[in-house]
């Protein structure tokens, strides 16, 4: 490539069928790189810490009852579960769509499935964040509404998860 000669178009291609754990980590990615996502993730230590601290007056006062340590312990569990559960229900409307065929370019995202197809441009999702398994797309708003997930597993190629970080890197902003 000569000097000032543009860079050529890579693109990558992506074949996959999401899985429950896919869309947990993605789902993750998106807590992490969200304020209220990061808030959201101290909330089961600290109901758990809060139902320690009920025992522990219920033992040391006479005549208290345990009646909200279950609750809360109840409380930290679920909130922790939070994830999985959602994913469990993304999962069952992914898997009506069939196989997922992705194409990541310079010009954005072309995803294709048994059911339709969608293009997403870079704009509409300009961060991105890596967990072990998955990449995640998100929309610029607070909350992060809008997530595409990209599974490393589905990449085609032997070096395709490097190409496909490259691509990321020169379009988006990682979190």
């Amino acid at each position: 490539m000569g000097r000032g000669a543009a860079p050529e178009q890579q693109t990558v291609e992506l074949v996959y069928e999401p899985t429950v754990g896919d869309i947990t980590q993605a789902l993750r990615a998106r807590l992490r790189a969200t304020r209220s996502g990061r808030m959201l993730r101290w909330l089961p230590g600290a109901l758990a810490v809060l139902a320690a601290l009920q025992a522990a007056l219920v033992i040391a006062g006479p005549g208290e009852s345990l009646g909200s340590v279950p609750w809360l312990l109840f409380a930290a569990l679920l909130t922790a579960a939070t994830p999985w559960l959602q994913a469990r229900q993304v999962h069952r409307f992914a898997e009506r769509q069939g196989t997922f065929r992705v194409v990541v370019s310079d010009t954005g995202v072309s995803l294709a499935t048994d059911t339709g197809t969608q293009t997403i441009s870079w704009a509409a999702m300009p961060r991105y964040a890596e967990t072990p398994d998955v990449f995640v797309l998100l929309s610029s708003d607070s909350k992060a509404i809008g997530v595409t997930m990209l599974p490393k597993r589905g990449v085609q190629g032997l070096d395709g998860a490097d190409r496909l970080r490259a691509v990321l890197d020169r379009h988006l902003t990682r979190v």
